[in-house]
Order: structure tokens, then sequence, then C-alpha cells
């Protein structure tokens, strides 16, 4: 019934004509039985004509007819039904993970997310199709097959009552012991799922260090398992119809032995007539309800991993996001920037990864970060445009704490290009032009922020230049190449403020400054916070920030960090000689 969420009203009608259509196939299913019966009287009364004969054979032709039909009717229903629901169950999951923080999505993992909006939604989908008919039929035509049963003949009746019983104590079994294997075979998937990407993201890697022997053990141990798992399950439920078979032969064999021991026992020729014809037709009905049975067995092999599959889903789109927006769509102040004692500890860590971070940039600077590898520099700015919310303290965007701003509204005031150039499949002019800012970008737009990026040249080398092919990843690009598409992508929508995360490591010195006087000559006005380990990246900026094992350490220009902090005159040192840095 949670499914049912997911329904719109078309596919509340589609349900209606879905169970009448159901309702019609098994009335006329168990009309077949009748039609059989006045066949069989028929052939043993004495004087019988074969017209007789063809008319009650029309009839039930006519019966297996409309039932074809309505089985038709009810798969298109069904099927239109388990599309729909499938396709909102992949659109949730997918919303939701947009508005989950980092924190979010650490917590579930990419390999968990995509196993769930993939196989899990499958599973669900595949269960509606197939497992929801059945959940329908099979109880109206259990239930309507003993009514007509009810009173006919005792024996036989306990003798079908019996082997219900023994059916779904069988069931009840065999569900006991499958549906822990299910769950343990879902989250075996995101396993597999993660070995993979790991393997194939880092093929270039594993090769240069021979480690295909190591990845392999790892993928066999998380196959094996899987594989292990999938043999008890089907093992336990390859049983299961054979066993069906089995109970529903017995029953029809003890139908016909009671009913032969009882016509023998009769001594009116009409009584054996009529017992005869009523072995006959209750031997059917026992047939349907056996077989109503059979198909909930089938309805119950695929339901506990359907189950499992619906809790891991609801378990995403039930997830609260930590970071939720806020109103403010405007700031009193505009381009700033200020940190007021902020604190940060990510989720499940033991130590806060920042410490009274308290800083204040004003509209039109360039500011830096400078510092080890994990310091805490990407942190720090990762709390502006707020994938991460501060432990303690606020952070202070044109005047408005983060937490205040609406996030659309907060992010389009922000360019921000990411530690990791992020390429997406389309074109070059589509990654430059990508996402949505204050400013549309045609395509005069598109081409100055690439030569404000430095990006133009090799643009123009390509085959189709901006209308090039950028493959998933931005595989066929260099990775300074990607950094400067990255950066173009930055600063072509004219936000407020710009943020440069270490985005200039893969440019060699000349680009790099080359790349920094562009930006700094196209967004006179634009606040540009740059993240670098590289002296000649940050050296120019107008406030240079150390940090430290998640401490500000030393704030001021070149020349006065020179003087006055440790930590920067020893970096500073590491990469430039005296000589140089004078």
């Amino acid at each position: 019934m949670k499914i049912t969420r997911f329904m719109g009203k078309r596919e509340w009608l589609l349900t209606v004509v879905a169970v009448a259509a159901i309702v019609a196939q098994v009335w006329l299913d168990l009309r077949l039985p009748d039609y059989m019966q006045e066949v069989t009287k028929v052939i043993v009364s004495p004087g019988a004509e074969m017209s007789q004969v063809l008319d009650e054979g029309l009839m039930m032709l006519l019966c297996a007819f409309g039932s074809m039909l309505a089985a038709v009717v009810t798969g298109f229903c069904v099927a239109w039904i388990a599309s729909t629901i499938a396709k909102r169950m992949r659109a949730a999951v997918f919303h939701k993970t947009m508005d989950f923080s980092s924190a979010e999505l650490d917590n579930f993992g990419t390999s968990s997310l995509i196993t769930r909006s993939t196989n899990d939604v499958t599973q669900i989908q595949l269960f509606v199709t197939i497992g929801m008919q059945i959940l329908v039929k099979s109880p109206i035509l259990a239930v309507w097959a003993i009514l007509k049963m009810a009173g006919k003949n005792v024996t036989w009746t306990l003798a079908t009552a019996v082997t219900v019983v023994i059916m779904m104590t069988i069931m009840a079994i065999l569900i006991r012991l499958v549906m822990p294997r299910m769950m343990r075979m879902q989250r075996i998937t995101d396993d597999l799922n993660r070995v993979s990407r790991e393997h194939l993201g880092g093929l270039r890697v594993i090769r240069a260090y021979r480690a295909q022997l190591f990845h392999s053990k790892r993928f066999e141990e998380t196959n094996t398992e899987l594989t292990n798992n999938n043999l008890f399950v089907m093992r336990a439920l390859s049983g299961l119809m054979p066993m069906m078979t089995a109970i529903m032969s017995g029953l029809s064999l003890a139908i016909y032995g009671f009913g032969a021991s009882m016509i023998n026992a009769s001594d009116q020729p009409q009584d054996r007539v009529r017992l005869f014809s009523e072995m006959i037709v209750f031997s059917s009905y026992a047939a349907q309800v056996i077989g109503a049975f059979m198909m909930m067995a089938m309805a119950f092999v695929l339901m506990p991993r359907a189950i499992v599959s619906y809790r891991r889903l609801s378990e995403v789109i039930r997830t609260k996001p930590s970071v939720r927006s806020g109103a403010v769509t405007k700031g009193s102040e505009s381009g700033t920037v200020r940190f007021n004692h902020v604190s940060f500890r990510y989720p499940d860590a033991d130590d806060d990864a920042l410490h009274d971070i308290d800083f204040h940039i004003e509209r039109g600077q360039t500011a830096a970060f400078i510092g080890a590898t994990g310091s805490g520099k990407s942190t720090i700015i990762n709390l502006i445009p707020r994938f991460f919310d501060a432990t303690k303290g606020s952070v202070m965007v044109d005047g408005v704490d983060v937490k205040d701003w609406d996030l659309q509204a907060l992010r389009r005031r922000i360019g921000y290009a990411s530690q990791k150039a992020t390429l997406f499949s389309g074109t070059i002019a589509q990654n430059i032009g990508y996402g949505d800012g204050p400013i549309e970008l045609d395509a005069e737009t598109v081409v100055e922020a690439a030569k404000t990026a430095h990006a133009a040249d090799f643009i123009a080398q390509k085959e189709d230049a901006y209308a090039g092919h950028v493959a998933q990843g931005g595989s066929n690009f260099s990775g300074g190449q990607k950094q400067r598409i990255s950066i173009a992508r930055t600063v072509g929508r004219g936000a407020d403020i710009l943020i440069f995360d270490d985005t200039f490591s893969a440019l060699d010195y000349r680009t790099d400054k080359n790349v920094r006087t562009s930006i700094e000559g196209a967004t006179p006005e634009s606040t540009v916070i740059l993240v670098s380990q590289r002296i000649g990246t940050v050296r120019g900026a107008d406030q240079i920030f150390v940090v430290d094992h998640g401490r500000i350490v030393g704030t001021g220009t070149h020349d006065q960090l020179m003087e006055t902090s440790d930590v920067y005159r020893e970096i500073a040192l590491s990469q430039l000689s005296a000589q140089e840095l004078a």
C-alpha cells in the first residue's frame, strides 16, 4: 500500500479498470467448471445429442476467450502503473539526492545510491507488474472457488482445507528463511557496484602498479558472496513450485480416490452420475483454489526482494537534508564574505576540522588561502556556498548568515570551480554555459569566458571548436584543459563571488599568471577567493590567509607574511629561492 503514494489519478483509474478486469476474468474462469458439469451430464445421459455438447462447448470457448481479453486489459493497465511508479520513484530519489549535503551523500555512498535508483526500482517494478496482479487475483479466485465448493461434499472440502494449510505453512517457512538473505543480497550488490566503480575508475593506476591480482581478489570475494546468497535464495525458492505441484497432484488423487469410493458405494445409477459430475466439477474448483495459492507462491518469490528494495528507497526519500534552504534572496551588502569564529566538525569525526576561523573579505578584493595538504583550506571555502553548515559560529555572505539564505539565491551569487575539474558529456560550449547564474550566457559570452580562461586557443584547434564533443568526465581533455574550461564556466556567469579551489594546479606557471591576470581584468568588481599551494598563485592577493591544522595562523599580504609568519615563509622558501622571492 505504501507504493500507492507514487500513483496519480490516471493510475488509480487504471487500477479500478484492472481490478474489474480481474474480477471478470475470475468469474469467467469459474464458469468453465459449470459448463463442464453440464457437458458431463449430457454425455452420460441416455439419448444425448451432439448439438447439446457443442452448445455447452461453445459457451466454454466464449468464456475462455473473454478471460483472455480480460487478462490482456489487466496486463496493459498493470504495465502502465508499474512503469509510472518506477519513473516517479527514480525521480524522487534523484531529486532528493540533489538536495543532499555532502554529509548525506557520504553516508549513503555513490554506489549505493546508484543501485537504489536502478536495481531496487527494477525489483519493485517487476513486483508491481507480476506480483500485484497475482495478489489481487489469487484471493478473489480462492475465496470465490471455495464458496462455490462449500457444501458440495464434506470429505472433498476437508481434503482441500488440509492441502491449503500445508501450502501456507511451507510458504511461511520459506519467506522466513529467504528474507534475511534478500536483504544481504542488496547490500552485497552495493559493494559489488562500489568495487566495480573503483576498478574501472582507477584502471590506469591498477595497471601501473601491477595490482590486477589484488583487485581481482577483491572482486571475486564480493562476487562469490553475492553468488552464494543468490544460490541459497534460488535453491530455497526453486523447490517451492515442485512442492506445490506435488501437493496439487496429491489433492487431485485424493479427490478422485474418495470419489471412486463414494461412487462404488452408491447403489443408484442416478446417484453415481451425480457423484461423478460433482467430482469433475469439484476437482476443477480445487484446481482453481490450489492454482490461486501457487500463483500466490510466485508473488512471494518476488515480494521479499521488493520489500527490501522499497525499504532502501524509502530510507533515501525520507532522509531530511541537514542543509535546509532559508528565505532570504538579497543581502544588505554585496560581494562580502565574513567568518565569525567558525568551527566545523565532519560527521562522525572525533575532532573539529576547523577551529575558530575569523576573517572578513570586502567586495572586489582578492583573497587567498594557502597551507599544507589537509590543513582545512577547501573545508573553509566549502562553507561559503553551504555545502556543509558550520558547527559553531556563523558564515556571512553579503551581510546575511548563509543559513538564512535561499540556497538557490545564495549559489546564484557564487561562481565555484571545484578542486577536481568536473566536465559533463556534451559540447564545450554547453560545459562553459552550464548552470544558472546572474546572466544568461550567449555564444559571444561563452567565447569571452574562454578567452579569459586562456582556453580559446586549444578550443579553436578542435575539429568542431565550441561544438566539440566532451566525453564523460572530460576524459578526452588533459588536466590543464579541463581546469581552464572549468575556470571559463566560473567567470562566465558574472557572479559577485568567484571561488577557485586549487583550480590552477595543473597549469604551468606562465599560464597560471596569465589566467589570473585575465580574471582580474574581466571581473574587477567581483570578490575572488583562491585556494592554492603555490606561492606564485597567491602572492599577488590583497589578503592571504595561512591555514595550518584547521586554524588561521597568519593574515596579510605576501610581504607582511614573509616577515611575520614562519609557516608562510617556510612554504615560500620550499618553492622559490630567496632571490626569486625578492
